[in-house]
């Protein structure tokens, strides 16, 4: 079914869209934008975290003498890999977690992935304590289980997500990347400021289980077995995806079709891209703050946030105006991707130019938020991508470009700790031009071989799996009908 057939159906719910507690499917997107909240929580703590474990801080000996102490005495290079830790252990996942969620039930593997990840965050402290060589262990695990939770829930808005609100959908639930940023980020600052850098790992890993138990309670792996929705609502989702009630079909991927697409290729080029970026800024900002703009521990967890804010407010507008233009007949789908996604990259690369080339506290921070923020528009292109291609594969794509664009995040930080051993501002003017070049690379690629149309492999493959259903059904009811000829003689 395309979007235009299904914008006329109708999910018998008078209440208007914001009212999300009125519908199911909005009920599931609430609780991911929560999971995604305790996702980068969990994740970027320890980049403010970091700055407190490795600062010299004022130490009174009691005799009279003061002196200058840091809890963890580590290189900006060895900070590098610790930072970068997390992504050793995450790139080994998302195919995997794209694979499993379809037999599974992504909203399984999804909880798992976050719950287990806030789990180990609680004992985090107690393994740096161990040595730094069991905290990067303990990141890796932790890596390896935040890296099922995008392909997975790409299997659950393949369950879930009418067309004609995918793109919405999935850009609220991504917005809790963001909101987990902005909130993270400061409290950061505030929790090791006030009761130790420890703090800031036992208060979001504590936040993170609350939210494991809610979500494997109220989120179920499709309308047909959620207790709680309504019949109206159940059969509009169903037949805005050409879907019927019964058991959950059996998927068999394309694998050669998904290979040897351009298309599949041009989204993983544009996720790395977009992530090169978005990396860098994640796990450096607050220490490019400290060590370039001069700022104390506390402001820079609130500075750091404000490009993320920013994010999180404008994905929900693009996500709307993505939807819009399909729903209008103003856009094709192919176009939505391409216009979003390329003119987000031009931006950032055009802003992360300017604000390293100026490099001062306040134009520069404006720069990086402007930067940032148009990253939004870039979600709502190639970050839904996947369920246009092939919305019964969406969740293994996702695994595919996950897996190339969790390389950023090891080699970036790397990267960065080696660039700026000095700390000069001309090291750091390097990192930002870095990240705008990727950016362009990314936008020219995407550009060329981007297409939001379902592919003619994904097209084969449904009716491929169609036809061995109905040549399993054909031979079953032939063989009851010889049986019962024979009966009858």
């Amino acid at each position: 079914m395309d979007v235009a057939e299904s914008s006329k159906l109708s999910d018998g719910n008078p209440a208007p869209l914001w009212m999300f507690w009125k519908r199911r499917r909005y009920c599931v997107v609430f609780m991911s934008f929560l999971g995604f909240f305790n996702v980068y929580a969990l994740r970027v703590n320890l980049s403010v975290a970091i700055v407190a474990m490795t600062e010299n801080r004022t130490v009174d000996y009691g005799n009279g003498t003061i002196g200058y102490e840091q809890y963890f005495d580590w290189s900006s290079q060895m900070q590098g890999f610790v930072l970068s830790s997390f992504f050793y252990g995450y790139i080994l996942t998302p195919f995997l977690g794209g694979f499993i969620s379809n037999k599974l039930g992504g909203n399984y593997v999804f909880g798992v992935g976050v719950g287990t990840t806030a789990l180990l965050t609680i004992l985090t402290p107690l393994a740096t304590k161990g040595g730094v060589g069991l905290l990067i262990a303990v990141r890796i695990i932790e890596g390896i289980f935040e890296g099922v939770t995008f392909p997975c829930i790409h299997a659950v808005w393949s369950r879930w997500a009418p067309p004609t609100e995918r793109s919405r959908m999935a850009s609220i639930a991504f917005a809790g990347n963001y909101a987990g940023t902005v909130v993270a980020m400061p409290l950061s600052g505030v929790f090791a400021n006030a009761y130790g850098w420890e703090s800031v790992f036992y208060i979001f890993g504590v936040v993170g289980c609350i939210w494991f138990v809610a979500w494997i309670f109220l989120v179920k792996t499709s309308p047909e077995v959620d207790p709680w929705i309504s019949s109206d609502e159940k059969e509009f989702i169903l037949a805005s995806l050409g879907r019927t009630e019964g058991k959950p079909e059996k998927i068999k991927h394309p694998w050669k079709g998904i290979l040897t697409s351009m298309a599949v290729w041009a989204l993983v080029a544009s996720h790395v891209a977009e992530n090169w970026g978005f990396y860098t800024l994640l796990t450096q900002l607050p220490t490019f703050l400290k060590d370039t703009m001069h700022f104390h521990l506390e402001k820079t967890g609130f500075i750091s946030a404000i490009p993320y804010l920013a994010m999180g407010i404008l994905l929900f507008v693009a996500g709307y105006l993505a939807d819009l233009c399909q729903l209008k007949g103003w856009l094709t789908t192919t176009q939505v991707r391409r216009y979003f996604n390329c003119g987000a990259f031009l931006g950032q690369t055009v802003f992360m130019i300017i604000g390293a080339f100026i490099l001062e506290p306040g134009p520069t921070i404006a720069c990086i938020t402007i930067a940032v923020g148009m990253g939004a528009f870039a979600w709502s292109g190639f970050a839904v991508n996947h369920l246009d291609l092939s919305p019964k594969s969406a969740g293994v794509l996702m695994g595919i470009s996950n897996t190339f664009a969790t390389i950023p995040g090891i080699v970036s930080p790397i990267v960065t700790g080696y660039i700026t051993a000095n700390k000069t501002d001309d090291e750091w003017r390097v990192v930002f031009y870095i990240a705008a070049g990727i950016y362009l690379v990314g936008c020219v690629i995407y550009w060329f071989w981007a297409s939001g149309e379902l592919q003619p492999w994904s097209i084969e493959a449904q009716e491929k799996a169609a036809q061995e259903l109905n040549g399993r059904k054909n031979g079953h009811f032939g063989y009851e009908n010889k049986m019962k000829i024979e009966d009858e003689m």
